[in-house]
């Protein structure tokens, strides 16, 4: 497993701390060191614990989980100039479905559930699990490439 400065150095994980920089219009996050943003992803298995298992999704989490799959969206358009454009649909509840589409194509699917516990063991897994998506995504592309190109 890699450690916490190896992790940053991820280009996902550069990205999502990238899409939290480019949120703070008023500066209040500048001088915060970027594992310090990335700490709200951070939900080990105690912390989980902690959490109903039935909940509503509180707003702010909803804003992680969209930061998170931006900069997923943003890792494809990097590696494969496609424009990617990302949709929510959730109940209430934290129950929906996540796409990412490029032109005609759906190049990300991702079904939701419990986003009120949405997090990662570890710095570790919130970047594997984001580049796993940007692979899922380029890979997509370059198999039905005149479908994403539309």
């Amino acid at each position: 497993m890699p450690d916490v400065i190896d992790t940053v150095d991820v280009p996902f994980v550069k990205e999502l701390i990238n899409i939290w920089r480019a949120q703070d219009s008023h500066g209040t996050w500048d001088g915060k060191p970027d594992i310090e943003l990335l700490t709200p992803y951070i939900l080990d298995k105690e912390a989980r614990r902690d959490l109903p298992i039935i909940g509503d999704p509180d707003p702010e989490t909803i804003w992680r989980l969209e930061l998170f799959f931006n900069a997923v969206c943003l890792g494809i358009e990097r590696a494969t100039c496609v424009m990617i454009t990302p949709m929510l649909k959730m109940s209430h509840e934290g129950f929906g479905r996540m796409v990412l589409i490029g032109g005609r194509l759906i190049v990300v699917n991702k079904q939701l559930r419990d986003v009120h516990r949405f997090g990662f063991d570890n710095l570790a897994k919130l970047a594997e699990e984001g580049d796993k998506y940007v692979q899922a995504g380029v890979e997509m592309i370059t198999k039905f490439p005149e479908v994403a190109n539309c």
